[in-house]
């Protein structure tokens, strides 16, 4: 007798799983970019916050601006890579727990490694940022996950088109804090025997935009032309409704665009300058829309640079911690050289910086040059025991 959470013979878990080559490379795409963010904090921080466009340059606000697209590329490639993982387990229950635990497990790295990595062992703030989320987005969707596909699809939809309704609390307080974990713009948040909680990310919105991925998860198993079709045009509806509520200024971001003094560039810069924290909706159409369209025409690259982007995609979590240590660990090497003592950047303002420190983009770019580089080779190597080996715990790194 088939146990009551299991699915039917006629299941696509039923036949065995065969990795998504567009999912692995533009992971991949989004990981290298996202290391160019980090660096930018670490190593080449600017008084001018780079998406004010009435003072910063074109370059640093793209720079920044060209990161957009990770975090929320990342948890929807998460919500679909859950889907796939779902078809080789033997009943929703299994997948269930194992969301359960690896969710959690995300959030205990989020707290206690990856805030020492940052902080290089400081933990005068408890930082939760995309890892956080995922986490508790697993943690969640352990138990939606026992919900109708399409109910999940337009609980994705309601979220990621309806939150930016929702009013953003001030002051966050012990009382409050639970409905801001859920839906807030950053905030600090005070607890009684740990050092402060900073939180960058809160939980509704990339929750949205993993079930967005879970949702549209079958289409990976469709064959390749109607798969293309799907995405591509989910891709260009998308951005299609990024250009138009846009242009309206009446909804979507809470941020709108304006002429800008400094000229037509900038202006365009003010209509591309939409919010991250929370990830809005105009933020979303914009980021999946690209995302989207990648996913579409990268299923049969071919040539040395998918390869590259392939290895880091499929080895992500690995990637992620691994990037961290060298970015932050370098940063501590070259001000400790530079200025005669380590200074963590990522965490100070301009009136504590050291004498001498200049911004320099050429710098960041260059280490992102040299960061990536240094990557390929350790990642290569754990793509290939990964493959070789099925021990239970690669499943959690």
């Amino acid at each position: 007798m088939m146990p009551p959470d299991a699915l039917p013979a006629h299941s696509p878990r039923s036949s065995p799983r065969v990795r998504v080559q567009a999912i692995d490379v533009v992971r991949g795409l989004v990981m290298v970019i996202m290391a160019l963010d980090h660096i930018r904090e670490f190593w080449n921080p600017t008084a001018v916050r780079p998406e004010d466009v009435a003072q910063a340059s074109a370059l640093l606000f793209f720079t920044r601006w060209v990161t957009h697209f990770c975090a929320p590329t990342f948890v929807f490639l998460s919500g679909c890579s859950i889907f796939l993982s779902q078809q080789k387990q033997p009943t929703r229950g299994a997948m269930s727990r194992f969301l359960l635990s690896r969710g959690l497990w995300l959030v205990f790295l989020e707290l206690v490694v990856i805030n020492f990595i940052l902080q290089w062992g400081a933990y005068n703030l408890l930082l939760l940022q995309v890892i956080w989320a995922i986490g508790w987005g697993m943690v969640l969707l352990a138990g939606l996950l026992w919900l109708p596909r399409p109910l999940l699809a337009a609980l994705a939809l309601l979220i990621i088109a309806g939150h930016n309704l929702l009013p953003n609390i001030q002051p966050v307080t012990a009382t409050n804090a639970p409905w801001a974990l859920l839906h807030n713009a950053p905030f600090l948040l005070p607890v009684p025997h740990l050092p402060p909680m900073l939180v960058a990310y809160s939980i509704g919105p990339w929750l949205g935009v993993m079930l967005a991925g879970y949702a549209i998860g079958p289409w990976f198993l469709l064959p390749l032309p109607e798969r293309t079709r799907r995405l591509r045009l989910a891709g260009v509806a998308a951005l299609a409704v990024f250009a138009v509520v846009r242009a309206l200024n009446v909804y979507g971001d809470p941020s709108p665009w304006s002429v800008q003094p400094r000229g037509v560039l900038y202006t365009a810069l003010s209509f591309l300058n939409i919010t991250k924290y929370p990830p809005s909706l105009l933020f979303l159409c914009l980021t999946l829309g690209v995302a989207l369209l990648l996913l579409s025409g990268t299923e049969t690259a071919r040539g040395r640079l998918s390869g590259w982007l392939r290895t880091f995609g499929q080895v992500p979590f690995f990637y992620y911690l691994l990037h961290l240590l060298l970015i932050s660990g370098g940063a501590w090497l070259w001000s400790y050289l530079a200025f005669g003592h380590p200074f963590n950047f990522s965490f100070a303002t301009p009136k504590d910086w050291p004498a001498g420190y200049q911004p320099s983009l050429a710098r960041a770019y260059a280490v992102w040059a040299a960061v990536v580089l240094l990557l390929y080779w350790p990642c290569r190597w754990y793509q290939v025991y990964k493959q070789r080996h099925r021990y239970w715990w690669l499943s959690y790194l």
